[in-house]
C-alpha cells in the first residue's frame, strides 16, 4: 500500500481551492452560482506587456535564463524599488521565481531548520502556515482582530519571540483584510526587530500597488532592519498577470545567494517569455495601469455599502488588496435552516449550497469568525451577490 510522507500529512489542501473547486462542480451541474473565492484580478494583461511577450518568442528566447532571472529583469526590478520605494538593491540581490508564492517558499527554506518558530500576525494568507510546515518551522500565531484592524502591535510582537524565533511572515497590505501596516507602526516593528538579528523579516508586498488611501511603506526602508528582510513582490496583482507565474524576492547578498541556490535545485529559472514581458511591465509608468486600481475602488466602496446593510456582519473599510473580511461571530453557534454554524467554515459553505455565492472561510486565514470575499469581479455580480446573501440570510 503506497503511503503518503509525513510532510504532505502535515499540509492541508488550500481552502481557496477547495472552496473554488465547489464553486466550478456546482456550475458544471448547471447551478447559477456567483465565486467571490479566488484573489485573481478580473482584467486582461495590459497590450503592451502581451507586446513583448510576443516580441520575446519571435526573438527565440525559450532556452533557460540564469537562475536568478535574466540581467535585464533584475535590474528592472532594482529599479522599481528604487522608483517606487526608495529601496537600494544590486541585481545580485535580485531572486526572480515562478510567482511570489516560490519566492517566499525560498525564503523559508534558506533560513529555518526543523522547530524554529515564525510568527504569523492572524489572519494571513492561507499558505503561510501551510509553507511553515512544509520547511519543518513551526507557526506561532498573533490574533488580531476587526477592532484592531486586523493589525498586530510592535508589543504583541516581541511578546511572542522565544530564542526559536527565526521569521516574521507577514503581508502588507493584508490578504485577507485589506489592511496594511502605516509607516509609524512598520517603524515600530523594525525597532523591535533589530533587538534580535536572528530573525529575518519575509515582508509580502504583492498588494503593493493596489492601495487606495496612503502611501505604501516597505519595512526594508527602516536602515535598521535592512540587512534582515526580504522584500517579496511580483506580477500577478498590480498587472493582472497571475497566470504568467513571475515573482522576486528582493534580499541581502547573503540570503540571495541561499535563494540561487535552492531556486537552482528545485525549478530553475522562471519562465522566459513572461521575465522579458515583465521588464516591460515593471519600466513602464504604474500611472499607466492605475484604471485597474481605480475600478478597484470603485467596487471597494460598492460593496461596503451593501454589505453594510447584511445581517449579522461587522465589516471593516478596507484601504488596500480587494478582499472584504467581514466577522461574522453572530452566526457562530446558531442553526440556520438545519445547518449548524460552528465556525466561518461552515457558514461559507452555507451561503454557498443557500445563496450560491462562494466565498472562504476564515479558519485556514488564521480567524474562525470571519469570512473572505474577493471584490476582483464586475460590479453586476457584486451586486447579485451581496443581494443573494442578505436575503438568504434575512430569510433564516
Amino acid at each position: 500500500m503506497q503511503k503518503y510522507s509525513d510532510r504532505v500529512n502535515r499540509l492541508s489542501f488550500s481552502q481557496t481551492f477547495v472552496m473554488s473547486n465547489k464553486v466550478r462542480e456546482m456550475k458544471a451541474r448547471g447551478i447559477d452560482v456567483i465565486s467571490l473565492t479566488l484573489g485573481e484580478p478580473d482584467f486582461d494583461v495590459p497590450h503592451n506587456i502581451k507586446e513583448a511577450a510576443f516580441e520575446a518568442i519571435n526573438n527565440n528566447f525559450s532556452h533557460y535564463s540564469p537562475v536568478p532571472g535574466f540581467l535585464d529583469l533584475r535590474e528592472a526590478i532594482c529599479g522599481k524599488l528604487k522608483r517606487d520605494n526608495s529601496l537600494e538593491y544590486l541585481p545580485s540581490q535580485i531572486c526572480v521565481s515562478n510567482g511570489a508564492k516560490q519566492a517566499i517558499l525560498n525564503v523559508l527554506a534558506a533560513v529555518i531548520n526543523d522547530g524554529d518558530e515564525v510568527i504569523l500576525p492572524a489572519p494571513f494568507w492561507v499558505s503561510y502556515d501551510e509553507m511553515v510546515k512544509m520547511m519543518g518551522g513551526t507557526s506561532v500565531f498573533i490574533e488580531t482582530s476587526i477592532e484592531t484592524d486586523f493589525k498586530m502591535t510592535a508589543e504583541q510582537f516581541e511578546n511572542a519571540i522565544t530564542p526559536k524565533t527565526k521569521v516574521l511572515l507577514y503581508s502588507s497590505p493584508c490578504n485577507p483584510s485589506g489592511s496594511f501596516y502605516t509607516h509609524e507602526e512598520l517603524e515600530q516593528i523594525a525597532n523591535v526587530v533589530a533587538k534580535y538579528p536572528q530573525i529575518t523579516i519575509i515582508s509580502d508586498e504583492i498588494y503593493e500597488y493596489i492601495n487606495y488611501d496612503g502611501k505604501h511603506t516597505s519595512i526594508a526602508e527602516f536602515p535598521q532592519v535592512y540587512e534582515q528582510t526580504a522584500v517579496i513582490n511580483g506580477m500577478s496583482k498590480a498587472f493582472a498577470m497571475t497566470g504568467w507565474r513571475i515573482g522576486y524576492s528582493a534580499c541581502p547578498e547573503w540570503l540571495a545567494k541561499g535563494c540561487e541556490k535552492i531556486q537552482g535545485q528545485m525549478t530553475s529559472g522562471a519562465n522566459t517569455m513572461a521575465q522579458k514581458a515583465s521588464v516591460t511591465a515593471l519600466k513602464t509608468d504604474p500611472a499607466e495601469y492605475r484604471y485597474m486600481i481605480d475600478e478597484f475602488r470603485k467596487r471597494r466602496d460598492l460593496v461596503y455599502g451593501l454589505m453594510k446593510e447584511i445581517p449579522g456582519f461587522r465589516v471593516n473599510y478596507p484601504e488596500a488588496a480587494f478582499y472584504f473580511f467581514p466577522d461574522i461571530s453572530f452566526y457562530i453557534g446558531k442553526t440556520l435552516n438545519g445547518t449548524i454554524i460552528n465556525d466561518a467554515d461552515d457558514f461559507a459553505m452555507f451561503l454557498l449550497d443557500h445563496a450560491h455565492v462562494g466565498a472562504v472561510g476564515g479558519v485556514s486565514f488564521g480567524n474562525p469568525n470571519c469570512i473572505r470575499f474577493s471584490y476582483a469581479a464586475s460590479e453586476k455580480d457584486l451586486k447579485e451577490a451581496m443581494r443573494r446573501i442578505r436575503e438568504c440570510l434575512e430569510k433564516y
